[in-house]
C-alpha cells in the first residue's frame, strides 16, 4: 500500500457514521432485500410449479437449481469486472441484470422458459451479496463495521418472510389474470428497479479508488464524507503529486498473484471449504423447507404458510446479531451458530407436531442469520483492498455451485430417506464448518482492514508471514489476528 492509500484508509477509519453512509447502508440493504427475495423464491417455485405442471423430481430440481447455476457464473464474471468498474457500478449492474430477467420470468408460458429466465436472473443475483460485503467493508469504519453491516442485512432478510407470506397469499389467486407465482417475479423486478432509481445515494469506495490509482477521486469522495462529519482533514499530505502516480496492474489474476501473501492464500482455501459446505445449511433449509413440509403430509398452501412463519426467524436473527457483532469475536460467533444450526435443524427434520415444526424452524432460521451476518462481514475483512472482491467472489461462487447441485442431491435424498436423515446430513456439514473456521480462521473484531491485510501483502525480507514487523514470533497477522499454522 502506498502512502497516499494508507492515509486515505486512516481517514476512513476515523469517520463516524455520516448521513451519506447511512443512505448507503439503507440502499444496499434494499438491494439485498430483493436479492434475498429472488434467492428464496426458488423453494416456493419448486413446490408450486411441481403441483401446477405435474413435475417430476428431476424437473423440480432443474427449476430450483437454474438460478444457482446462473449465480455461480455471475459471481465469477462480476468478480473480474468489479475490480475494473468499481464497487458501486458493479453492484448496480448486477441489480439491473436480475431486474430485467426476473420480469421476463413472469411471462414464461413453459417450464423451460421459467428455468431459462431464472438462470439469466441468477447472473445478476449471484454477485450482489459478495459485492455488498466488499462495498460495506470498504466504506464503514473499523470500530462499527460489523454492527452496521448487520443492519443492512437485517433489512435484507425481511425479504425472506416477505416471499413466503406473499407466496402464501398469492398462490390461490390470479390477480389481473396472472397466476400468483408470476407476481412474485414481477415483485422482484419492481424492487430491483427501485434500487436503480436510488443509485444517486451510493458513493464509490475511496479505498478502491486509491487502490487503482484514482487518488483525486478518492480524495473528493472522502472530503465530502469528512465535511458531513465535521472532520476536515484535507488531502493526504502523503499523497503523490498529480502526474506521478503509477497505474497498477488491474487484471484480477495479477492482483491475486501479487497482493495475496501465503497467509491470504490459506484464507482463500479456508473460505473455499466454508462456502462449499455452508450452502447446505442456510440455503438448504430455505429452499427445501416447503418440500420437507409437503413430505410430512401438509398441503402446498399449509406448507407455504408454515414456511412463511418460520422464515420470520431470518430478520429476527439478523436483528439479534446487531449487538453481538462487535461484542463477540466473529470467528467464534460463526463456530457457535453453525453448531446451533445443526441442533435446531435436526429438531426440525424429526419434528411431527405443528408447534415443534414452527419452534424448531424459527430457531433454525434465527440462528442462521446470526451465522450469515457474521460470515458476510468476516469474509470481506480478511483480504486486502485490491484483491477483496476477487477473493470473496471466487470463494463465494463455490457456494452457488453447491447450491445448484443441492436440489439434485437433496430432493432425491428426501424422497428416499425422509426429513430426519436429510437434516442429519445437513448437521454434519455444519459441524465441519465449525471445525474449519475454528481451526483455521483469524480473529478480526475491531481491527482496521489495513492492520489485518496490507502488511501481509509484501512482508519485509526476513519477516515471518502473518506478523507485521515482528519476525519469527509466530503470533499471527497482527496484535489480535492469528492464523494457525
Amino acid at each position: 500500500m502506498d502512502q497516499g492509500s494508507a492515509a486515505i484508509a486512516a481517514r476512513m477509519n476515523r469517520l463516524p457514521l455520516t448521513p451519506t453512509l447511512r443512505r448507503v447502508i439503507v440502499t444496499v440493504g434494499l438491494a439485498l432485500f430483493f436479492d434475498m427475495f429472488e434467492i428464496f423464491m426458488s423453494g416456493v417455485l419448486g413446490a408450486v410449479l411441481a403441483e401446477e405442471y405435474q413435475l417430476g423430481r428431476t424437473e423440480v430440481s432443474a427449476v430450483m437449481a437454474s438460478v444457482f447455476v446462473g449465480m455461480f457464473i455471475g459471481v465469477l464474471a462480476m468478480g473480474r469486472l468489479a475490480h475494473r468498474l468499481g464497487r458501486r457500478r458493479a453492484l448496480l449492474l448486477a441489480v439491473a441484470v436480475y431486474t430485467v430477467f426476473s420480469a421476463l420470468g413472469a411471462v414464461g408460458d413453459e417450464v423451460w422458459m421459467v428455468v431459462g429466465a431464472r438462470f439469466l436472473a441468477g447472473l445478476g443475483i449471484g454477485p450482489v451479496l459478495p459485492l455488498a460485503d466488499a462495498y460495506l467493508g470498504d466504506l464503514l469504519p473499523s470500530r462499527s463495521r460489523g454492527r452496521y453491516t448487520a443492519w443492512a442485512y437485517t433489512i435484507a432478510f425481511t425479504g425472506v418472510p416477505a416471499v413466503g407470506l406473499l407466496a402464501r397469499w398469492l398462490e390461490p389467486m390470479d390477480p389481473l389474470g396472472l397466476a400468483g407465482w408470476r407476481w412474485l417475479f414481477l415483485t422482484g423486478a419492481a424492487g430491483g428497479l427501485s434500487v436503480l432509481l436510488l443509485r444517486h445515494r451510493l458513493v464509490e469506495s475511496p479505498r478502491w479508488l486509491a487502490s487503482v490509482g484514482r487518488t483525486a477521486e478518492a480524495e473528493a469522495v472522502l472530503a465530502r464524507l469528512e465535511a458531513e462529519s465535521g472532520d476536515r482533514a484535507g488531502p493526504s499530505a502523503a499523497a503523490r503529486p498529480a502526474g506521478t502516480e503509477v497505474a497498477p496492474d488491474r487484471r484480477p489474476a495479477a492482483v491475486v498473484r501479487t497482493r495475496l501473501s501465503p497467509v491470504h492464500r490459506r484464507r482463500v482455501a479456508m473460505l473455499a471449504v466454508f462456502h462449499l459446505l455452508q450452502a447446505f445449511g442456510g440455503y438448504g433449509f430455505g429452499t427445501m423447507a416447503p418440500l420437507v413440509l409437503a413430505d410430512k403430509g401438509y398441503s402446498i398452501v399449509n406448507s407455504l404458510l408454515f414456511s412463511a412463519v418460520t422464515f420470520v426467524g431470518y430478520p429476527l436473527g439478523s436483528l439479534l446479531s446487531v449487538p453481538l457483532m462487535e461484542r463477540v469475536e466473529r470467528k467464534h460467533l460463526i463456530v457457535a451458530t453453525s453448531l446451533a444450526m445443526a441442533g435446531s435443524g435436526l429438531l426440525f427434520g424429526f419434528a411431527r407436531g405443528e408447534p415443534m415444526i414452527i419452534i424448531s424452524g424459527l430457531c433454525f432460521t434465527a440462528v442462521t442469520n446470526v451465522f450469515s451476518n457474521a460470515y458476510h462481514v468476516y469474509q470481506a475483512e480478511i483480504f486486502p483492498t485490491a484483491a477483496r472482491v476477487s477473493a470473496v467472489s471466487w470463494t463465494y461462487s463455490l457456494s452457488r455451485l453447491t447450491t445448484a447441485a443441492m436440489p439434485f442431491i437433496m430432493v432425491p435424498f428426501l424422497a428416499a430417506h425422509g426429513p430426519g436423515a436429510l437434516f442429519a446430513g445437513v448437521a454434519l456439514t455444519l459441524i465441519a464448518i465449525a471445525v474449519n473456521i475454528g481451526v483455521l480462521g483469524p480473529t478480526t473484531n475491531g481491527l482496521a482492514l489495513e492492520e489485518m491485510n496490507e502488511a501481509l501483502a509484501r512482508p519485509p525480507a526476513g519477516t515471518r508471514l502473518g506478523v507485521p514487523g515482528a519476525p519469527g514470533d509466530g503470533k499471527g497477522d497482527g496484535k489480535r489476528v492469528r492464523d494457525p499454522r
